[in-house]
């Protein structure tokens, strides 16, 4: 078994904070995507859409998308559970990762595509959309906010998978894209702060990252 990983980048570090809440080492091996090594062969043999990360198994099976990974581990190491146990802790972790997804991260990797420097020579840029996607993303900061007025944690009050994928996106949109989230968002920035104190939150990008 081995990972296929760029250690900081939003989706592969999903992987890694799960990894880490869940006591799980994997081999991993470092593709280099700010030289596209990730958009050639022979990565693309394994992964056709090029994304990061792929977990390589034994038989040479490859399993993509973040989230995807995650499940497959949760199914072969379910304590601590961190996509819930009963019915109902299974569909609310669900919902609340998928308004992570498309409520934030999807407006944030518009912004980042279409509004920043870094990709400013990989992508033919249209500011408008970035525009939207600014306030796409205001709103996805502000359903966030309200519901850590009531939860400790995004989908209740235990840590789990929609935590470690908020927290990547949020770093993301922070530290990398221009995205923040406002001084009166007060629950968010208790939840953000909190969830980047655990020994899982290590390994951001750094601020000066480069293609």
């Amino acid at each position: 078994m081995k990972l296929y990983d760029f250690q900081g980048a939003p989706h592969p570090r999903r992987v890694n904070i799960y990894l880490l809440e869940k006591g799980i080492e994997v081999p991993r091996e470092h593709v280099d995507i700010t030289t596209q090594e990730n958009r050639k062969p022979p990565y693309t043999e394994k992964n056709p859409v090029g994304s990061i990360p792929i977990l390589e198994l034994d038989d040479g099976t490859c399993i993509s998308e973040s989230v995807a990974i995650c499940r497959y581990f949760e199914a072969l190491h379910p304590d601590p559970p961190l996509f819930g146990t009963t019915p109902l802790e299974i569909a609310t972790i669900d919902m609340w990762l998928r308004r992570v997804e498309l409520s934030l991260m999807s407006p944030v990797g518009t912004v980042w595509i279409h509004d920043h420097p870094l990709t400013a020579g990989m992508f033919d840029q249209i500011k408008p959309a970035a525009d939207q996607a600014r306030i796409t993303a205001a709103f996805g900061y502000k359903v966030l906010d309200d519901q850590l007025g009531n939860a400790t944690f995004i989908a209740g009050e235990t840590y789990s998978i929609a935590d470690a994928v908020g927290l990547a996106t949020v770093d993301f949109a922070v530290d990398l894209v221009g995205v923040p989230y406002g001084d009166d968002m007060v629950n968010l920035k208790r939840w953000h702060e909190m969830v980047s104190a655990r020994p899982s939150a290590a390994g951001k990008l750094p601020t000066d990252f480069d293609f």
